[in-house]
C-alpha cells in the first residue's frame, strides 16, 4: 500500500527534481509532485511524496523533516487522504465525539483532498464575505 508524505516549507523557486533525487537516495518506489499556484506557476510552499514501502516512508520522515532545503527548513509528515464523498459540508469535528474505549489516539496529521470543496467561499471574495458578515453582525447587535 501506498503511503501519502506532506512536505512543507518548501521554497517558492526550487527543481522538484533536485528534491525528489534527495528523496530516492533513501529508497526506491518515491514520487513526488509539488503544489502550484494556479495563476503563478510558482510553489505554494509544499508537495506531497508517494512512498510505496511503509519502511522507506518512516526512514523518509526521519531524514528529512527538520532538514534544511535550499535555505528553508523542511517539514515532512504522513498526509492523510479524505473521502471525496466528505467534501466541504459542515463545521468542525471535535475529537471528543469518537466512542468511550476508542482506541484512536490523537496524532497530528494534515489532511487534504484532492476534491474540490463545493461550499468553500470563493478565496477572491473572502475579504468582501468577512466585511460583510462583520456589517450584518453590527446590524443585530444595535437592534
Amino acid at each position: 500500500m501506498s503511503v501519502r508524505l506532506y512536505i512543507g516549507n518548501l521554497p517558492q523557486t526550487f527543481e522538484a527534481k533536485e528534491l525528489e533525487s534527495q528523496l530516492t537516495i533513501v529508497g526506491e518506489g518515491i514520487r513526488f509532485k509539488t503544489v502550484l499556484d494556479r495563476e503563478t506557476g510558482a510553489c505554494r510552499g509544499f508537495g506531497f511524496a508517494n512512498v510505496d514501502d511503509e519502511k522507506v516512508a518512516d526512514a523518509l520522515i526521519e531524514q528529512f523533516n527538520g532538514k534544511e532545503f535550499n535555505g528553508n527548513t523542511l517539514r515532512v509528515e504522513r498526509s492523510e487522504r479524505r473521502d471525496s464523498n466528505t467534501g466541504g459540508g459542515g463545521g468542525r469535528r471535535s475529537g471528543a465525539g469518537n466512542a468511550p474505549g476508542s482506541a484512536r489516539k490523537a496524532v497530528n496529521k494534515v489532511v487534504h483532498s484532492d476534491a474540490k470543496a463545493e461550499a468553500a467561499p470563493d478565496p477572491r471574495w473572502a475579504g468582501e464575505l468577512s466585511k460583510l458578515k462583520d456589517l450584518l453582525a453590527d446590524q443585530k447587535t444595535t437592534v
